[in-house]
């Protein structure tokens, strides 16, 4: 804990502990969103990024909160036997090294102090996604919320002001297309489908880990900077050419066989791919043709908002239903799961 922090805050900073990223939101007493922020943590490399990640979001701090409000999926990363012993390892890290009340977030339970984490891991493990529509319910009855990040995508229906998942644990998420594994940044092209139309004919892509979601994303234009925090492929650098070079790799080219113009249309063909298969798992959680607006958030949001429009949805940024400002907007969305379980801590008290 940095030594610099004496001053004492009533707000409360929620904490979402992900294999990739550390996020964290300090929201008031009366629910705004003061601060949010994002870190890279490759916690499959070991605790120790854990630790460099939570000093680092620590440091951005002008106050000392008196409670944490804490979320994780980083238990499903491979340092860990199984998930049970991550939970356990991350709630016992966390509950170590931050000052004041600390408490976790349960899906079953709702919030539980350190004491409680062994009996309720289960429910405790990726339970992120519960958290963000458990908040978000409060302002939208009827509604599915799409969180989309860099590795995954969580649909979450929200029928009569509650969260109706028809799966609770990864699991069972995962059967009924509740979670898919496809996001904007990290996700393996090779995941997203095994054909793809390109320069008039439909090709087969390579089974190959050369180039991700980000590279299609940075072409299309639509992922942002500060949301690009990824190593690459093949760790080079992220210029249009260089995103462009790995792409032309999923077909079996190299990306002086065309112009970029050719490329930027190859990654337009791998977004069509995964706004139809979020389509297919939209389908599946309701009828297509039944009213239900897509409440939009993370780092792709951006894709959301084009599934609402391909599906002729009403649509809502899940940041036009926070209290956040111009500083904070962004990254609530980003960072939801962190938001959620500040606020809904704080709720305990009202």
């Amino acid at each position: 804990m940095p030594q610099s922090l004496q001053i004492k805050s009533e707000a409360t900073l929620g904490w979402d502990v992900g294999g990739a990223h550390l996020k964290a939101a300090l929201v008031s007493p009366t629910g705004e969103v003061l601060k949010v922020c994002q870190v890279a943590c490759p916690l499959w490399r070991g605790m120790a990024q854990l630790e460099q990640a939570l000093a680092e979001v620590l440091s951005q701090l002008e106050s000392l909160p008196e409670r944490h409000a804490v979320t994780m999926t980083g238990e499903l990363v491979d340092i860990f036997h199984n998930r049970r012993a991550g939970v356990l390892q991350i709630a016992h890290y966390m509950a170590e090294h931050l000052n004041g009340e600390v408490l976790f977030y349960s899906a079953k339970q709702g919030f539980v102090d350190s004491t409680g984490v062994s009996f309720y891991a289960d429910s405790i493990a990726s339970a992120n996604w519960h958290a963000s529509a458990s908040l978000i319910a409060k302002f939208i009855k009827q509604a599915v919320l799409l969180d989309i990040g860099s590795t995954t995508s969580d649909l979450i229906l929200i029928n009569d002001g509650l969260v109706a998942s028809q799966g609770f644990t990864d699991a069972e998420r995962m059967r009924f297309d509740e979670l898919v594994y496809a996001g904007v940044v990290r996700t393996p092209l090779m995941a997203l489908c095994q054909k793809v139309q390109f320069a008039g004919f439909l090709v087969n892509v390579a089974a190959e880990h050369f180039a991700t979601t980000a590279d299609v994303y940075r072409l299309t234009g639509e992922l942002s900077l500060e949301d690009d925090m990824a190593d690459t492929a093949d760790g080079a650098g992220k210029t249009e050419l260089e995103s462009a070079r790995r792409l032309a790799r999923m077909v079996g080219h190299d990306v002086e066989d065309f112009e970029i113009s050719t490329w930027k249309s190859l990654a337009f063909e791998f977004r069509n791919a995964q706004l139809m298969r979020l389509q297919e798992a939209f389908s599946h959680l309701v009828d297509i043709n039944q009213y239900m607006p897509l409440v939009g958030a993370g780092a792709g949001c951006f894709l959301v908002r084009a599934l609402a429009a391909q599906m002729n949805k009403p649509y809502l940024d899940v940041e036009s239903l926070l209290n956040t400002s111009d500083e904070t907007t962004h990254w609530a969305s980003v960072c939801l799961p962190a938001v959620a379980v500040a606020s809904l801590s704080i709720d305990l008290e009202s």
